[in-house]
């Protein structure tokens, strides 16, 4: 790694991420985000730069089920490099079928396992960011993982949370039998489940598995709004790359930012409201060939317009019609009305997306920390929580 030291930095020059046998030019990771970061995003996002790419969650029982969602959501393009699939599973037996299903079938070149989620309907069946608190557990889905993708030499990795609260720190423990079984990277999001997406990411957490863990990969995820943000979380933890989820709704051009910063180059994009226009009207004609049904697409699409439009110059009217446009023909209408010449509006259309929440009490299992370990009755609740749709 090159380093600039001056206190005016804004750059450095990052490796390529190494995945067992796989190579990423920009150590720069697509977070699953259910609902968002399907086959239309991933590409108007490869358009701007480079990384890994990954599909939104799909669950291992669905998976295994061929469920016909979850078969949609795990497709790529066939220019995607690398095609990427993250996991969520609760049963070691259903998550290594799903494994094996991936590496059989020849459907991707890189899986990751979700431990990260912090979505009630999740956590309260031990999935999720709850998950990785009982060792037994956790160390028997990652076994059973890890021993399915080396058949097919399939990198895997995972994503995880510190722990549940302060009090329930998991990730080092986490960190140290994931390395131990043989994942090809680790990626740890600087917050608690209790957390949510609140407060401030802790990077110091992301530092110290980076220390703990010399022999294998680490990734830091949380609070990166720019390039700028990205460079300042090597600089300070010393992680191979980062992981990108919330900070790029609405500004798919932040990866061609990252591979800049990570490039040593300092040039941004800085879209005028023109060409945001342009991207948002593309990224619905791609949802409407992904899903093949174009008022499908059209309801997807409204939920992007608050992240797109951030700081732009668009009247409340406006922004109600397009948060309930009904086809491509009236959205280009809509946009149309646009201030073609609105240049980029600088810092506000940058920093934190959507809502961040506040803290709350994490919704477990009964007497789920008691004890590390799995009781009877958590066990028989394990065996039939795999959930059965797939997204998030």
């Amino acid at each position: 790694m090159t380093v600039d030291n001056s206190a005016s930095a804004t750059r450095l020059e990052l490796p390529p991420l190494k995945l067992g046998k796989l190579t990423v030019d920009v150590p720069v990771v697509l977070a699953p985000m259910a609902g968002i970061t399907n086959k239309a995003y991933r590409r108007l996002c490869r358009e701007y730069g480079g990384g890994l790419y990954v599909t939104e969650m799909v669950t291992s029982r669905a998976l295994v089920e061929r469920n016909k969602t979850s078969f949609r959501i795990i497709s790529h393009d066939d220019d995607e490099k690398v095609r990427s699939v993250q996991l969520y599973g609760v049963d070691p037996k259903t998550v290594g079928a799903a494994v094996r299903l991936l590496v059989e079938e020849d459907r991707a070149d890189h899986i990751d396992l979700n431990f990260g989620c912090p979505v009630p309907k999740v956590t309260r069946k031990g999935g999720g960011s709850a998950l990785p608190w009982k060792t037994d557990l956790f160390t028997a889905i990652i076994k059973s993982a890890t021993e399915e993708a080396a058949r097919g030499d399939i990198p895997l990795t995972i994503k995880m949370r510190k722990g549940i609260d302060e009090d329930h720190l998991t990730y080092l423990d986490a960190g140290k039998i994931a390395r131990d079984h043989g994942v090809a990277a680790v990626a740890l999001h600087g917050r608690t489940t209790n957390q949510f997406y609140s407060g401030t990411a802790d990077w110091s957490a992301i530092a110290t598995l980076r220390e703990a863990l010399p022999d294998v990969p680490v990734l830091g995820n949380g609070d990166i709004w720019s390039a700028e943000d990205a460079v300042r979380m090597v600089r300070e933890t010393g992680v191979d790359g980062v992981v990108i989820g919330r900070g790029c709704q609405g500004r798919p051009w932040l990866f061609g930012d990252l591979q800049a910063a990570f490039e040593g180059r300092e040039d941004r994009f800085t879209p005028g409201l023109s060409t945001v226009a342009d991207t948002f009207y593309r990224h619905a004609e791609l949802l409407v060939d992904y899903f093949e049904d174009e008022l499908q697409a059209l309801r997807d699409i409204r939920k992007h317009v608050a992240w797109y439009f951030k700081g732009y110059q668009v009247g409340g009217d406006l922004r109600a019609a397009l948060a309930t446009v009904p086809s491509l023909e009236v959205l280009r209408e809509l946009l149309s009305q646009l201030d073609s010449s609105a240049p980029y509006p600088g810092k506000d259309a940058e920093g934190p997306r959507g809502r961040a929440g506040t803290p709350k009490r994490p919704a477990l299992p009964d007497g789920w920390l008691n004890s590390r370990e799995l009781d009877e009755n958590h066990r028989a609740m394990i065996s039939a929580a795999e959930l059965d749709v797939s997204g998030g």
